[in-house]
């Protein structure tokens, strides 16, 4: 990894607030704001018209790497993240081999050091093979060079409520948190589209949206009653926000913990825009796992990421090969590309519909998500003294998708040809920049 330059950043407004200032990085940290001298300088970011953000930390992205890095790898998905504003990225277990062992997780985190351009924390399986029968080795995996903190075998529900009863108690002995894929795969059996209007007319067999809200009921009583801690992937209806709404507010635990700090969710930027009326031309690109639900879900999670009732916005990446979206939509896998698209999608949601300020995208896209997982130097203030794990954002600019001009390998974001409002200029991590006018920097 590259010495940190020393790089002065002018006239930036921090939080897209207050008057600008120019802010100072020298080894690593942000050394100075306004500072009177800049001897020693390596590097000049004009930063006339930006916003200055804590670096983004996504809590959900599916790298690929082993196993399909015909899809994606390490490299390639860790330059999509530094592109998109992020400095700290979580790599989902279901890899092949799957990451249930302490060797395949230490893999993802060594190779994400070698590459450099994001921390890249690997997130360890619940069960073996994602079997949902046995616990993984949660503590060899805690215990191990990546020093795992995440559990989730998501793409799959940890559905036996025994098996999921143990891993809680596992992970917290551990100081860990366990995230959920919450689908109840007894109601899903065939599913392929939201259960709703739009899937009876298009003769698509129905996801309910009671598949995902009675699992999150069900583990949210679990979590409180051994008292550890829970984390909820991709929330995708009005009723899961309505049931964390419920959780949140029982009383303390025996422990004197109270659900609200055992409890955590996230939403995607794609459940926060797109919905089930996109199905209509039968594009494969549009099937993701939660399905895409109906407007008034998409108004009530936008809702309850402004209250905080959803802790942060997680971009669940999910590249895949050509010939697993251009084919039939019951043959092709769910998933879409989210790491170089999301900022600009929830500026468009949030921001521009004024249900959050720039200071409150910091708080769902670094501050909160780092806090869940326990990174002491992510989402840390921008002040003299913090870690310089920063993205530089035009809140004015207006740009369109080409999935051909995307970082990563798959080319499968259901933004195609999509203008959106903001985008990321310069990425800064660790005191180094990474990404820079749409370009990464080595």
């Amino acid at each position: 990894m590259r010495t940190p330059a020393t790089t002065l950043v002018k006239g930036v407004r921090l939080y897209g607030a207050g008057d600008p200032v120019d802010l100072l990085l020298r080894g690593g940290v942000i050394a100075e704001t306004n500072p009177a001298t800049t001897p020693g300088v390596d590097e000049v970011i004009d930063a006339d018209g930006l916003i200055a953000l804590p670096g983004f930390v996504d809590l959900h992205t599916h790298l690929r790497e082993p196993g399909r890095e015909d899809t994606e790898t390490i490299a390639t998905g860790s330059a999509a993240a530094a592109l998109g504003g992020y400095t700290a990225v979580f790599a989902m277990a279901n890899t092949d081999p799957v990451a249930d062992n302490a060797v395949v997780v230490e893999h993802v985190w060594r190779r994400g050091r070698e590459v450099g351009l994001v921390d890249v924390h690997p997130v360890g399986a619940v069960t073996v093979g994602l079997g949902g029968e046995r616990l993984a080795e949660l503590g060899t995996m805690a215990r191990s060079a990546a020093g795992v903190r995440i559990f989730s075998d998501d793409g799959h529900c940890v559905f036996d409520p025994l098996i999921m009863r143990r891993a809680l108690e596992y992970s917290r002995a551990l100081g860990g948190v366990i995230a959920q894929h919450a689908e109840e795969p007894r109601l899903t059996v065939g599913a392929q589209a939201h259960e709703g209007e739009a899937a009876a007319r298009l003769g698509l067999a129905g996801w309910p949206a009671v598949a995902e809200e009675s699992i999150v009921a069900r583990d949210c009583l679990l979590a409180q009653h051994v008292g550890a801690r829970l984390h909820i992937c991709h929330v995708s209806t009005a009723g899961t926000a309505d049931v964390l709404r419920w959780a949140r507010r029982r009383p303390a635990d025996v422990a004197g913990r109270t659900a609200e700090a055992l409890l955590s969710a996230e939403v995607t930027p794609h459940h926060l825009l797109l919905t089930d009326e996109r199905l209509a031309s039968y594009d494969p690109v549009n099937k993701v796992n939660p399905p895409l639900r109906t407007g008034s879900d998409v108004d009530a999670l936008r809702t309850a990421l402004a209250e905080g009732v959803i802790d942060c916005v997680a971009t669940d990446h999910a590249p895949h090969a050509a010939q697993d979206k251009d084919c039939e939509w019951a043959a092709a896998r769910p998933g879409m590309l989210g790491l170089q698209t999301a900022l600009s999608i929830v500026a468009a949601t949030m921001v521009e519909t004024g249900l959050l300020d720039w200071r409150g995208v910091a708080r769902v896209m670094s501050e909160r998500p780092a806090e869940i997982a326990g990174l002491p130097d992510q989402g840390r203030p921008l002040a003299v003294g913090e870690p310089a794990n920063l993205v530089l954002v035009d809140p004015a600019a207006r740009w369109t998708v080409r999935a051909e001009e995307l970082a990563s390998i798959a080319a499968n974001t259901p933004y195609e040809g999509m203008e959106l409002p903001a985008r990321v200029v310069t990425t800064i991590f660790r005191g180094r920049v990474t990404a820079h006018e749409g370009k990464v920097q080595d």
